[in-house]
């Protein structure tokens, strides 16, 4: 069972360093055998601040042909790292956004993060895993927390130490596992579905 893996650069900023983080964990991951990795760049989908007239909760077909196509990106992924920079103790407001145009497409799929910040991003990883939540993606524990002081040469060359190929690696086990029972647990719902 092949899985398919999106990895979401989750910053829209010009100059952003999320590029190079997100290119570097799909190098690596795309070395394994286990899955498909597919970059996913927000910024090529030019989200405008939610614009959809209904919650996407209630199932209404999409009305911005940039959320059809973001809805198509998303749909067909069965597993999702997000790569995350920490703005203000926090996410960015671009990934947030994005995350908000969708909610069935992010159901019963497995995530983990790869976080940058002055502090390895974990803050922004503290408040992904309570809005992933509210969407049924179950998070790994395990994530990729690189540091601007010890990752990147004047804070904008992507230099990662080692031991974050360790790290990444280590989520990228958990997240293909949980991907993997979680892809069963939803072709069995689409089956008593019918």
């Amino acid at each position: 069972m092949t899985l398919n893996v999106g990895i979401i650069i989750g910053s829209t900023r010009p100059g952003r360093n999320g590029e190079a983080v997100a290119r570097w964990v799909h190098e690596l991951a795309s070395q394994r055998k286990d899955a498909a990795f597919h970059l996913v760049d927000i910024e090529s989908f030019n989200l405008p601040v939610l614009d959809e007239p209904f919650p996407p909760s209630l199932r209404q077909p999409f009305t911005k042909e940039h959320s059809k196509a973001w809805s198509g990106a998303i749909a067909p992924l069965d597993a999702l790292v997000f790569v995350t920079p920490e703005y203000n103790h926090s996410t960015s407001g671009a990934l947030k956004n994005a995350i908000d145009f969708l909610f069935y497409e992010w159901h019963d799929k497995a995530a983990g993060f790869v976080s940058y910040g002055s502090t390895g991003g974990v803050r922004a990883v503290e408040h992904l895993r309570g809005i992933v939540g509210e969407l049924h993606i179950a998070d790994v524990r395990s994530q990729v927390a690189l540091s601007l002081f010890d990752d990147f040469e004047n804070f904008s060359t992507f230099k990662p130490r080692d031991v974050q190929a360790t790290a990444l690696n280590t989520m990228l086990d958990e997240l293909l596992g949980w991907g993997g029972a979680l892809k069963g647990y939803r072709e069995g719902k689409q089956a008593k579905a019918g």
